[in-house]
């Protein structure tokens, strides 16, 4: 018996492939490290779908800071007295006009194999896109200085490009 389909099941599905196909170039443009499309027609609005409104604010990067709090070499965690003193020390003043901490609990393969689980701290920063080559400087020493502070092996470094307004 040949299979059939009704004009609406076959409308549904032109409409569903059409959309998926249409929304793959922006979201394909985004994985590659290009900022997100600003508004206008075609361009890719706060609600995800081809030519919504567009989404407000100004163009942004947001970096996140993954911080471990166990040493390597056996020695004493990390304190929150230790991070906060951190962050006031060398974090605030690079990035004054604000910045998020939140706690975590992570995981991670280090460098002998093993999986290591610890308390980590997550570090949320967000300047102007402009700004990107002057902060990129200052997240790479933040990164450098507590790695060697605190013995670490790494600071894992997330950046996106976001749109945000105040």
């Amino acid at each position: 018996m040949p299979i059939t389909l009704s004009r609406t099941r076959l409308a549904v599905a032109a409409t569903t492939v059409a959309a998926l196909a249409g929304g793959a170039p922006a979201a394909y443009a985004a994985l590659d490290g290009q900022p997100p499309a600003t508004t206008g027609a075609g361009a890719t609005g706060a609600t995800g779908a081809t030519g919504a409104t567009g989404a407000t604010g100004r163009a942004y990067v947001e970096t996140r800071l993954l911080f471990g709090t166990t040493r390597p070499d056996g020695g004493p965690a990390v304190t929150e007295r230790q991070f906060t003193a951190f962050i006031d020390r060398y974090v605030t003043p690079a990035f004054p006009d604000g910045l998020t901490v939140q706690d975590g609990r992570g995981q991670w393969r280090d460098s002998t194999g093993m999986i290591e689980r610890e308390r980590s701290y997550e570090l949320i920063l967000l300047y102007p896109a402009a700004q990107g080559g002057s902060r990129d400087r200052s997240v790479e020493e933040i990164r450098a200085t507590y790695r060697r502070l605190h013995g670490q092996e790494s600071v894992a470094r997330i950046d996106e490009w976001v749109r945000a307004d105040f």
